[in-house]
């Protein structure tokens, strides 16, 4: 992981923007995958990058999308919501009122980064709603499809291939695509 930290930095990847995808990983990878990527560290010791680079644990918040918010609160309200409340309180207030809304990572780029996460991890049922949020926050499909092709050499054909479906069926319904 050093290795590819290190490139990240000298393609021109921020600090806080790898600090921030490390955070986002701990909610769509698993704790244990961040917590992996404690390296980090020392690759940021090594180049003598200090906290000042580094997002705050609470920053000011973008500002949130009302509308589209309350339609997804609203659907996983009533899909899940008398049967798991706190699941559901906390995808509101912890994933979507909070970590979404970090400023130190664009949305556009927590979108590829959750969509990677998704695949890598063979949930190609939480792909549908990420790829659309996704493409809602700037992705177009040329770049999904070329992240689906890049993710199958590191997490294996068939997590990619599992993804392409439901790749292949968000793109033919969205009203224009971004190619």
């Amino acid at each position: 992981m050093p290795f590819y930290l290190s490139l990240a930095l000298d393609n021109g990847v921020k600090p806080a923007e790898i600090s921030e995808t490390i955070t986002h990983l701990a909610f769509y990878a698993g704790r244990s995958n961040a917590v992996a990527a404690v390296a980090v560290a020392n690759v940021f010791a090594a180049r003598k990058i200090g906290a000042d680079q580094l997002p705050t644990a609470s920053p000011a918040l973008l500002p949130l999308n009302e509308a589209a918010e309350a339609d997804r609160a609203k659907r996983v309200g009533e899909q899940f919501g008398a049967a798991f409340p706190g699941i559901v309180q906390y995808t509101t207030d912890v994933l979507f009122r909070d970590l979404w809304l970090r400023p130190d990572l664009a949305p556009r780029d927590r979108s590829l980064v959750t969509v990677s996460a998704l695949i890598a991890n063979g949930q190609s049922a939480q792909l549908t709603a990420h790829l659309s949020i996704g493409m809602n926050n700037g992705l177009t499909a040329a770049e999904v499809l070329e992240g689906i092709t890049h993710l199958a050499f590191d997490v294996g054909w068939p997590n990619a291939f599992s993804a392409l479906p439901v790749a292949k069926d968000v793109f033919e319904k969205r009203p224009k695509l971004r190619i």
